[in-house]
This record gives C-alpha cells, structure tokens and sequence, in this order.
C-alpha cells in the first residue's frame, strides 16, 4: 500500500502537466477505500436515489442519480473456461479469461517486484492487484456470481421519549447512530458542508424507507481482508496455495475459474456467503424483528459449490449459475441451499459447452 502511494506521487512529481481532478496527493490507506472490480462490489447495490431521499435530498435532485428505467447499459459478461490436460493438444491445462467489461474498466498489465512477483492480466483503474490473470504457474479468472450475500433487513421503528429504537423478538433496540459531515462545492465553486445523522441496526446501516418500514442493507465490509486476498493470490503457485488466501472469506461476489501448471484445474464459488434459515425468500427484504432471518456465520468452502479436476476434463462460468458448470460432473441445486444462487442460467451458459 505504501509503495502503491509512492509510485502515484512520484507520478505526479514528475509529469507536472498531469492536473489530477480530487486526489492531487496519495496516502497509502486509500487502496483500502476500492468498491468495485475486485471481489466485493456490494455497495454498489444501494440506490443513491433512495439512500439520497431517506436523507432528505430534494426530490428534484434525485432523478439524476439512478438510471433511468430503460436505458441503455453497454453489453458485457464474462466468460471463463478452463481444460484440463487430458483434453488438450499439449497436454497442459488451459485457461481462458475473458473480462468482457467496458474497454476503460480494466487494463492490462504486468506487475513485478524486486522479490519475485511477475503477474500479468486485467487491472481495474486505481488498484495495484491483477484482478484476473496468471503469473508462472497458476491463472485465475472471475465471473461475477449469482450466489446472495447481500440481504435487505426491514426494520420496525419505534419512538420512545425523543429516542429511535427498533424490534427485535422481545426487545426494542436503540439504533445507533452518528453523525457525519460531508464537504461539497458549491456552483460558485466555494467550498460547504452539509451534516447528517446516520442510523444503522446490528444488521447494517439504514438505506431507505418502504413504507412504514427502514430498510437496514446487510453486506461484507472486510477491506483489509478484500485487499489482501486480491493481492496475495496473485502469488498463488498452485491450487493449494490459491485456496489457501480464499480462507480469509472475502469475496463475495466472484465465481473463479483455476488452472494451474500441475495440471489441476478447479471451480470455486464465492468465499463471503452468510448462512441463512432458508424458509425465507432474501431476494426480498426480510423481516428483521424476527431474529430467525439473522445471519448465521459463514459457510466454509466445502458447504458450497466447487469443483476440483471434473471427470468432464472442462469447466466454465459465463456468470450464470454453477449447476452446468461441468456438464454431467457438475454440482447439485438439491445439495445446496437456494441462496447460493440467484442468476440462473444465460444463453452464453448454453452455447459455452
């Protein structure tokens, strides 16, 4: 971290024609502060637009901040494949990555050290981790998953002399908050602030109303671990030693596809994915006076979908569920609970094999 702030400040240094918009000088915690093109892009599942109208902006101002329903999003989908030795001409495994993001997203580059690190691949903007690639001996390649890690809580307000507090089974429990200030600039281009009072529950903070209900957004906030699992894999050897970094449990919203050059090749789920009672339908919000909707730890790797060397000899991720991961040889929707999934399949799943 410390060398990734050096390096963009001695950028700035030395090219002084470079005029940065915000940031004109780097500090090594910033590399913490990534949300998205990495293994946890969740809070970009909140909408500006409801969080912005919770928080008492003025209607007129919100219709900017959300898409519009019907507009054009630019076409994109990863896809990865991976064969293993015995279907290959040179008997090696292969691994195919195709990001399949918008052409400013993610370069690609190689990233060496002095002690031995050489991985090249796709980098998202700001980061200094290769987010899919290969280095000597093993490649790795991410699809966004389908798999539910974050869940909508909606919570019972109550008011009790001058004070919130929300249910929960028998109790009623005061809401936290706090308060933050945020500075902006003006359209005379002078410096304001504005001050908020936020609210959150055990569950995570408050984003919305839905009707007499607040809306608590419950999502992994792990970022020293986010960071160091994106990094360390990349100096990965083998299969061992990438599921060795995946047991810090920080991706939350990555399918990967593995190969390496023992020949293995290898199919993991998420590694962030919250055990639930799964009576309940987390695609909607739960309700979060009933302490049986909680979050119940995390689920080890071996309790959700993976595959290690199918006797297909093949196996692919087009961002689309698990369960034809591997044609004949891939895992079982019954063996596992609904929340593992959420996608479905895709026509690119179809055509892939």
């Amino acid at each position: 971290m410390t060398a990734w702030a050096d390096g963009l400040n001695a950028y700035l240094a030395d090219h002084p024609k470079v005029k940065p918009r915000v940031i004109r000088h780097f500090e090594p915690w910033m590399a913490l502060s990534f949300s998205e093109g990495s293994i946890g892009g969740d809070i970009e599942r909140v909408s500006l637009g409801d969080l912005a109208s919770f928080y008492g902006v003025k209607t007129a101002q919100i219709a900017a901040l959300d898409p519009a329903p019907g507009a054009f999003v630019e076409p994109k989908g990863s896809n990865g494949i991976a064969i293993a030795p015995s279907n290959s001409a040179n008997h090696h495994a292969l691994l195919l990555i195709n990001p399949h993001t918008s052409f400013f997203f993610r370069a690609e580059q190689q990233v060496t050290s002095d002690e031995g690190l050489n991985a090249y691949g796709a980098a998202t903007w700001g980061q200094f981790f290769i987010y899919q690639g290969f280095n000597a001996k093993a490649g790795w390649m991410h699809t966004s998953s389908g798999v539910d890690s974050v869940d909508e809580f909606a919570e019972t307000i109550i008011r009790k002399n001058g004070k919130l507090f929300y249910k929960y089974g028998a109790e009623d429990r005061p809401l936290t908050t706090r308060t933050l200030t945020v500075s902006y600039k003006t359209a005379s281009g002078s410096l304001a602030e504005k001050t908020f009072t936020t609210y959150r529950t055990h569950h995570g903070p408050i984003v919305k109303a839905m009707g007499d209900k607040w809306i608590a957004m419950a999502l992994m906030h792990k970022p020293v671990e986010a960071l160091s699992q994106s990094f360390l894999r990349t100096k990965a050897s083998d299969f061992k030693s990438f599921t060795k970094v995946a047991e810090l449990q920080a991706n939350s919203s990555n399918n990967t596809i593995f190969a390496d050059s023992a020949g293995e090749i290898a199919y993991l789920h998420p590694q962030f994915i919250p055990k639930r009672d799964d009576r309940f339908d987390y695609t909607k919000p739960v309700d979060g006076s009933d302490p049986a909707t909680d979050w119940k730890g995390l689920h080890i790797a071996a309790e959700a979908p993976q595959l290690l060397n199918p006797a297909t000899g093949w196996l692919y991720n087009s961002n689309d569920w698990p369960w034809t991961a591997a044609g004949p040889a891939s895992p079982k929707p019954g063996d596992f609970p609904r929340y593992m999934d959420t996608a479905g399949p895709n026509p690119r799943g179809a055509h892939a094999p």
